[in-house]
């Protein structure tokens, strides 16, 4: 790869949209010209949870440097998944349609199941607490109460890391932050998560000792209670990891017990994820919880209030090589069969929000390649709703496709067509497309 791909890919992850933008388009020209060459498209290969630097990547990529990123290696569909905020929206599909890749866009954020209240379920020492998310966005024009909703999302989270960093600040004293000048400023928008008040920690504390690497080992290992020189410093993944895990975790000194009004309710969050066009979707951890193992009950609950689909991390549910061995693994099997029981979509994802994090998951080992299918038939069913969400007003919990598809299967069916048959280029052919046509009408229009 040349200087100039490499340098236009850095400034991909500028926190200037302008400067992303012309970096964008300039490595479009260079693909035109034959001097960068992608990757075949893959059969098998998708991520529909890609996290970006406006929650939290890793890499610190863009919505516009995952869809390059996609682009290289000939991924079949990609989504993105910030936490809270919508602020890529635009720049992602605009990429995605640039280069021809199939893309949706969710949101992730904790919601609050009342009748789990006394159960564990996919926040580790949380009672009812769950992560949530919504697929498919095709943009986020609400009005009313479901505006104020959105805006809460980000200006609930910024008071609670406030509030975070005050208490770890007592805590990490002499290494002290400034939330503004130390967390915000990290980020393109203002919408920090711990990771990155962690990494502010890490940073701060290396310029703190800066000259003295003894004493910033003596110190992580005493604010720690741990070998800190196990832990790479001065700012890796495992030092922030580590710093997350003793000040921000439960029974960390940042921690504070969230109850029933710490977040949304999740037939609250349901309503406004549908308002704004998308599909609310149930977020599975690993079957192990005592709230997850109740699953079905969980989800007959959470379909009650409006959930259409489910997301999994698979690469947290098995190790390569141990099979069925694996409890962990079967406890993914189970819930892959349960899903199919209630014909809900399955969407998947290896999220990049932590150092280490692959860009996709490896469908062909033996543990998931039987589920290979299931997996590109729950991103085809994100992509195709969100196409024609945007672009025709109407989508998979739109009463059209109640009125058309009684049957679950025949809306995963058609919805699944759709983002199968429709390139990302191909947008204009939805243009006028309305709720007086037929779905055979709509797939008819799209493969003409």
């Amino acid at each position: 790869m040349n200087d100039n791909v490499k340098e236009l890919e850095q400034q991909l992850d500028s926190f200037n949209a302008a400067e992303r933008r012309s970096a964008l388009e300039s490595l479009h020209a260079l693909v035109a010209e034959g001097k960068v060459v992608p990757l075949p498209s893959s059969a098998t290969d998708t991520n529909i949870h890609y996290h970006t630097f406006f929650s939290y990547n890793a890499e610190g990529y863009s919505p516009s440097r995952v869809v390059w990123e996609t682009y290289k290696v000939g991924l079949l569909y990609v989504g993105m998944v910030d936490f809270d905020v919508f602020d890529g929206l635009e720049e992602f599909y605009a990429a995605c349609e640039l280069f021809n890749v199939k893309g949706s866009v969710g949101m992730e954020t904790r919601a609050f199941v009342p009748e789990f209240s006394d159960k564990q379920i996919n926040s580790p020492g949380e009672p009812g607490v769950t992560y949530h998310m919504g697929v498919g966005f095709p943009g986020i024009d609400v009005e009313g109460n479901f505006n104020t909703f959105k805006e809460n999302l980000c200006k609930t989270s910024k008071a609670r890391n406030i509030d975070l960093v005050e208490r770890v600040n007592a805590f990490l004293t002499p290494v002290q932050l400034d939330y503004d000048a130390d967390v915000s400023s990290i980020t393109p928008s203002g919408n920090a998560t711990e990771r990155h008040i962690c990494q502010s920690y890490a940073t701060k504390a290396a310029k703190h000792f800066k000259g003295n690497d003894g004493a910033l080992e003596m110190y992580w290992s005493d604010k720690l209670s741990c070998d800190a020189t196990t832990l790479d410093l001065p700012d890796s993944g495992a030092l922030q990891a580590m710093i997350r895990k003793v000040t921000m975790k439960q029974g960390g000194v940042g921690y504070v017990q969230p109850d029933s009004g710490s977040f949304p309710a999740v037939d609250e969050t349901n309503a406004f994820i549908i308002a704004a066009g998308g599909i609310p979707t149930l977020t599975w951890l690993d079957g192990t919880s005592d709230g997850e193992q109740d699953i079905r009950s969980l989800i007959e609950i959470e379909m009650a209030t409006g959930v259409e689909a489910v997301n999994i991390i698979p690469d947290r549910n098995y190790s390569a090589g141990k099979g069925v061995d694996d409890p962990k693994y079967k406890n993914l099997c189970d819930f892959i069969a349960i899903c199919g029981e209630y014909d809900l979509p399955i969407i998947v994802g290896t999220e990049m929000n932590s150092p280490g994090l692959k860009f996709v998951d490896d469908f062909t080992t033996a543990e998931l390649s039987p589920f290979i299918d299931i997996f590109i038939s729950g991103a085809a069913i994100a992509y195709g709703h969100a196409m024609l969400s945007r672009h025709s007003g109407f989508g998979y919990t739109s009463e059209w496709a109640n009125k058309h598809f009684p049957q679950r299967k025949d809306k995963n069916n058609f919805f699944f067509e759709l983002g199968e048959t429709l390139p990302a280029t191909a947008y204009k052919l939805l243009s006028n497309i309305t709720t007086k046509n037929t779905p055979s009408e709509i797939l008819n229009i799209i493969k003409e």
